[in-house]
């Protein structure tokens, strides 16, 4: 297939850099109120009272809504329906809202959010995950009367008989912190109810499907009344799923309760507060090694704090028990990944999902023993990682795909100059105040759901009499692109002119739900139902031009904004075919739908096809380490992921700097500071993201391997570039120092280097 351009493409590109792209605040209707949420200073409370007289007299109130008011569900969620959209009757965390003000004016709905009251007789805190499995801990989570949130397991072989005949056997123990997601756009929503008594709803969220059900169930009322439209949405990182949904589902009540469109959109503040984060985990290791360097034993247990509501804890659970010793192949695994209810803040998904914990922790243990083996730290990778026609962890042969492991591990040690650099690191020694040392860290990720969830997505393409096309996914734009991958995509394989194709609004009743846009599916889901799509709407015109062109359907030809015979000469124009379609009274129009490979899961051995297949990644970094100050610099970082196929190149980059950014954040300086389930600060200015200037020179480097399980040949990319630069970093660091971090976020006390 020829490429229709190698140019960049954004669709949404130049509405965005000059600031015409209408976000959901920035969406006005008339006589549109606003209305603001209400919280408690409790962390964990019973016999809660909301008193809102005083809060009901200010000025320019219209209402202020509390539990008493929901028609519907209070509770719902993902998995379970635990998650309270209204505090009722009790506290569980600092984020949950006790109430929602409405007004006239914004300004008016903050000042009447100050006088609502709120008691409630505390109860105990219980901040600490282990410590909330014990018997003695009080229940957080009364649903199930029980604090154990999930408990997947892995059984391969016999881990602990086979520890005990290992040359060396390893014990680690790692940590990893709440990591808050840091979009740019915190929520918002609008919520219009329409003469038909259809409820709009237009918010910044990642899957419009998912707030549908949340506002069918706050409502009460069924999905069919309720329209989903997602208008451009400043980032989510995954952070923008459970969260959001209920925001739009406080501003939907509000809407159908005053028969008004509603407004509701939160601070920087309120949306730390109360947006879930990433799951903090500790792991602890007990890998036993031959002398030859094979892994032969792997022994793990992780416990991390899912906070008081289950979000979709299990899911990520499940991917770090799915990839519990990372890229390597062991014959004997005995896993437990637990996750404990506290009354923390709610934990879900964020980018990598389950991933950049486990990789922290693995990626080290790589190093660590390759030392003890006094080999390098590629040939121990060598030796134990995945190959082609291999088994994972979970038993599953690696036979239908490309397995490049080894190939994007030895590009970036090529690239950055791994082992050579390698013999110069410091560790610990200098000759002047800085320290210097080079990391390196390899992964694999599991394509989309996998067996933790259904994976399928349809497209619709509708051709228009003039030549146009409309398309449309049940993937949704999240900042990320995926709009403008579809158009490549649908342009590439109709061999028509990218601008003929127009991507239409995105709205839960046009399409239907194709899951939601997260787990690195977007390209392999969406691509797969445009090319679906595609071919229907290929042989439909095939079949119904064939006689224009004198040949046969099947020698029908798709190419350069044109309809072809066998041979050049019988040809039509694109525009052509349009109208010969449309005189035969045939509609040029498909729907086409991709389902995923079939995968496989045992939840008590953990074994199975947990994916259809992987993407595999190396990134490697130069730091220095100043001695004085024990501040870290980076230096150089290079990246190489195999994607498939790249459809968009720079898009593809542009992904890899933007997750190489957020891991750096991650490994270096993010920490959401959590005292007995209390924020130390709800403000970017405490929480560090990473700047600018903090960064080094990237290079990406894009290794395609076309993928026969993906219809487009095309994987993707937003996971797998956050989720290994940390052990990296962690790595270099040891390699600068001789000393080993093992906790995230991660910090050199310049006391240790004396």
């Amino acid at each position: 297939m020829k490429r229709p351009s190698g140019k960049v493409f954004r669709n949404d590109a130049y509405a965005k850099v000059t600031g015409k792209a209408k976000y959901s605040d920035d969406l006005k209707f008339f006589n549109m109120v606003h209305a603001v949420p209400v919280y408690s200073d409790y962390i964990h409370a019973e016999n809660l009272q909301v008193d809102t007289a005083a809060a009901e007299k200010s000025a320019g109130v219209l209402k202020v809504i509390t539990a008493a008011d929901v028609p519907g569900s209070i509770r719902f969620g993902q998995i379970d329906q635990d998650y309270c959209m209204f505090a009722e009757k009790k506290i569980m965390w600092a984020g949950d809202v006790v109430a929602l003000v409405v007004a006239e004016q914004r300004s008016q709905a903050l000042s009447a959010a100050d006088k609502v009251v709120v008691s409630a007789d505390p109860l105990p805190v219980v901040s600490d995950p282990e410590a909330a499995l014990s018997p003695e801990s009080p229940i957080v989570r009364e649903i199930k009367n029980s604090n154990l949130m999930n408990h997947h397991k892995m059984r391969r072989g016999d881990a602990p008989q086979e520890l005990k005949n290992c040359d060396i056997v390893l014990q680690e123990e790692f940590s990893t912190q709440f990591i808050e997601h840091a979009y740019m756009e915190p929520e918002s929503a609008v919520c219009v109810p329409r003469q038909d008594g259809v409820m709009e709803v237009y918010g910044s969220m990642q899957h419009p499907f998912s707030t549908r059900r949340f506002v069918g169930a706050l409502l009460g009322e069924p999905l069919s009344h309720i329209e989903v439209y997602q208008p451009p949405t400043g980032g989510g990182f995954g952070g923008k799923d459970d969260t959001a949904a209920i925001v739009c589902a406080r501003a939907a009540l509000a809407a159908r309760l005053l028969n008004r469109p509603v407004k509701l959109t939160y601070t920087r503040e309120w949306s730390i507060r109360e947006s879930y984060k990433r799951h903090p985990y500790r792991l602890n290791y007990k890998v036993g090694i031959e002398k030859s360097g094979r892994v032969k034993a792997v022994q793990v247990r992780m416990i991390s704090d899912g906070g008081p509501y289950l979000s979709v804890s299990p899911w990520v659970n499940w991917r770090s028990t799915a990839q519990c010793f990372g890229p390597y192949t062991v014959d004997n695994v005995y896993a437990d990944v637990l996750c404990a209810a506290t009354n923390n803040p709610v934990t879900g998904a964020m980018r990598g999902f389950g991933a950049p914990q486990v990789n922290f922790a693995v990626e080290q243990i790589s190093d660590i023993a390759a030392e003890r083996l006094g080999i390098s730290p590629l040939e121990y990778r060598r030796i134990n990682m995945v190959k082609q026609d291999g088994e994972t962890v979970t038993g599953q042969v690696l036979d239908t795909h490309t397995v490049s492991m080894e190939q994007v591990m030895d590009r970036v040690a090529g690239e950055i100059g791994y082992e050579e650099k390698l013999s110069r690191c410091t560790r610990g020694t200098s000759e002047d105040d800085e320290l210097y040392g080079v990391g390196l860290s390899i992964s694999y990720r599991g394509s989309s759901l996998g067996a933790e969830g259904m994976d399928f997505c349809s497209s619709v393409i509708n051709c228009q009499f003039d030549g146009s096309i409309l398309l449309e996914t049940g993937i949704h734009e999240n900042g990320q692109g995926s709009e403008s991958v579809m158009m490549l995509l649908l342009a590439e394989q109709l061999g028509v002119r990218l601008d003929r194709i127009k991507y239409k609004r995105s709205s839960t009743s046009n399409v239907p739900d194709g899951g939601t846009t997260v787990a690195t599916r977007g390209t392999i889901m969406g691509g797969g139902a445009v090319t679906a799509a595609v071919r229907k709407l290929k042989q439909l015109m095939a079949d119904n031009l064939n006689d224009v062109l004198q040949c046969r359907p099947e020698e029908v030809r798709f190419e350069d904004d044109h309809v072809l015979g066998p041979d050049n000469e019988s040809k039509i124009t694109w525009d052509e075919a349009m109208q010969h379609l449309f005189l035969k009274r045939v509609y040029p129009y498909a729907f086409g739908s991709f389902q995923a490979p079939d995968v496989s899961w045992d939840e008590e051995t953990g074994q199975g096809d947990a994916y259809f297949t992987y993407v595999y990644s190396c990134q490697a970094v130069e730091l220095t380490v100043n001695k004085s100050t024990g501040k870290i610099k980076l230096q150089n970082i290079v990246a190489a992921h195999d994607i498939g196929r790249a459809v968009n190149r720079a898009m593809v980059l542009g992904q890899m700097y933007g997750g190489i950014t957020q891991g750096v954040g991650m490994a270096l300086s993010e920490d959401l500071e959590i005292e007995d389930g209390k924020f130390a600060h709800l403000d970017l200015n405490h929480y560090k993201i990473p700047k600018a200037r903090e960064l080094p020179e990237i290079t990406g480097i894009i290794v395609e391997n076309p993928d026969p399980q993906s219809p487009s040949k095309a994987k993707g990319i937003g996971e797998p570039a956050l989720e290994l630069i940390a052990p990296a970093i962690a790595n270099a660091l040891y390699n600068a120092t001789g000393i080993r971090y093992r906790d995230m976020p991660l910090k050199v006390n310049p006391e240790e280097l004396k």
